[in-house]
């Protein structure tokens, strides 16, 4: 189930809620009892190995940002 990080504007706490996709705009109150609550955006980085591929510096294939690969 997704989390969704919130502020609160009265006290300035962030919290979390875990709750459905359907229900990611719903608003949630501050576990202190506060109303105002502000959604965060919320930037994840995955990082990792695909099949095959090494952990160490880019590919030397090309420029741009990805390597590249796209053409870009």
């Amino acid at each position: 189930m997704p989390r969704y990080e919130f502020r609160c504007r009265a006290c300035g706490d962030t919290f979390e809620v875990n709750r459905p996709m359907a229900a990611a705009s719903a608003p949630a109150a501050c576990p202190q009892g506060h109303a105002d609550t502000v959604k965060l955006l919320s930037a994840i980085a995955v990082t990792g190995r695909g099949a095959g591929g090494s952990a160490g510096a880019p590919a030397s294939s090309g420029g741009g940002c990805c390597g590249g690969a796209c053409g870009c």
